[in-house]
């Protein structure tokens, strides 16, 4: 039988690079609450370039180069506009600003690494968005809730940390005053909005998805940004909010792979359908 996290000898070889990515990024992330200043800096710079390039390489071994460029084009295109008419305009965010200088160079008031830190963070979304929901809206629907989860961690954290502010400090959610409700409605759109156009794009790729390194990607993500924002960070709410929001697309994905084990271990013979062709 084949599941998320079986594949053939071949499929695994050529996943051992992302996997070794993987690896590093979630050392570099247990390193991220040990540091302070500038090397906390570099720390989250140096996630944000691991995040990318651990989903950019899997989707290139997977589904071919063309198809990683044209999801870094995508997401981090879509991904700059919106953040560069969020902090000149306040739309679609609510008005803030970014740290000036402490994670790298900017273009349009937006550091560089931003952009690419949408690649990181939607890529195993939506890979765990396809492998549960076989139709493109809800796909798209799934993506777009599973991004507003994620950023309920991210967005308090970056905060937390100085990296941004917004202008309204007192309109968030019980505990998350600081990130205003417009943030979150924010996320949602342009998340759809990307997801809506991999839609189209996820039409022109070749071979077949082998999902082990972003499913592993989305457990610690989402796993892992809980336990961190619970007992590492002092973010207890965020650590709630996004385990909630982000469990819409987690308890499912856990619930199929305790399935998937048990049906293997029992001697059956199902095979995985969905969007995905899992190959085996």
């Amino acid at each position: 039988m084949d599941t998320p996290l079986a594949r053939p000898a071949a499929g695994r070889r050529r996943d051992l690079l992302p996997a070794g990515l993987l690896v590093v990024l979630v050392g570099t992330q247990i390193a991220y609450p040990l540091t302070t200043g500038p090397a906390r800096d570099a720390v989250t710079v140096a996630v944000v370039l691991l995040t990318a390039g651990t989903a950019l390489v899997h989707a290139t071994v997977t589904r071919g180069t063309g198809y990683a460029a044209g999801f870094v084009v995508i997401v981090s295109g879509i991904g700059l506009v919106a953040e560069a008419v969020g902090t000149a305009t306040g739309i679609p965010f609510g008005a803030y600003d970014y740290a000036d200088g402490r994670i790298g160079p900017q273009l349009f008031d937006v550091p560089l690494v931003v952009p690419l830190a949408w690649t990181g963070g939607l890529y195993p979304i939506w890979v765990v968005a396809g492998l549960l929901c076989p139709r493109p809206a809800a796909r798209i629907g799934a993506t777009a809730v599973g991004a507003v989860g994620w950023d309920l961690f991210l967005d308090p954290q970056m905060v937390a940390d100085g990296q941004w502010q917004w202008q309204n400090t007192d309109s968030g959610l019980p505990g998350l005053a600081a990130v205003p409700y417009t943030n979150y409605l924010g996320w949602l759109v342009v998340a759809a909005v990307m997801a809506a156009v991999l839609t189209v794009w996820e039409r022109t790729a070749r071979g077949a998805e082998r999902p082990a390194v972003p499913v592993l990607m989305f457990l610690w993500t989402w796993l892992g940004s809980a336990l961190a924002h619970a007992v590492f960070l002092g973010l207890p709410y965020s650590a709630g909010y996004g385990s909630v929001v982000l469990g819409f697309l987690g308890v499912p994905l856990l619930v199929r792979l305790v399935r998937e084990a048990t049906g293997r271990g029992a001697g059956h013979d199902r095979r995985v359908v969905g969007p995905v062709a899992w190959r085996g």
